[in-house]
């Protein structure tokens, strides 16, 4: 995605995704909010590789592989999903950024620091 197309694209962070993949109030709550924003929705590569990490830590705590099965459907899914939306890379602009900002010590996950990063990377320069 170019720096123009970013414009007006909501970008979620991996606690946003982790809402949608449940079956809540919270979820519909969240689906009727990004729906009403008539927004277009991406997410950033960082939030992928949280997600998809946890989902491999699951997988390879569990030794018997049956009980893998159900381990190994969630990560199919999550590939899926994450197929079917935009993904904001990680690019030089993003990391320059970020050691910026670490240089400052902004109080922040790392991770956190990453998707900020990424967003203010993607958006339009004035």
């Amino acid at each position: 995605m170019d720096q123009e197309a970013a414009t007006d694209v909501l970008v979620l962070d991996t606690d946003h995704l982790a809402v949608l993949e449940g079956r809540s109030e919270a979820r519909e709550r969240l689906a009727h909010k990004l729906e009403d924003s008539g927004q277009d929705l991406a997410t950033t590569i960082v939030s992928a590789e949280e997600e998809l990490r946890g989902l491999l830590a699951q997988i390879h705590r569990v030794v018997d592989p049956h009980k893998q099965i159900n381990a190994y459907e969630r990560l199919r899914r999550r590939l899926e999903f994450f197929a079917s939306w935009t993904v904001l890379p990680w690019g030089t602009r993003s990391a320059d950024l970020f050691i910026q900002l670490h240089r400052q010590r902004i109080r922040c996950g790392s991770m956190d620091l990453k998707i900020a990063c990424i967003v203010m990377a993607h958006r339009p320069r004035p």
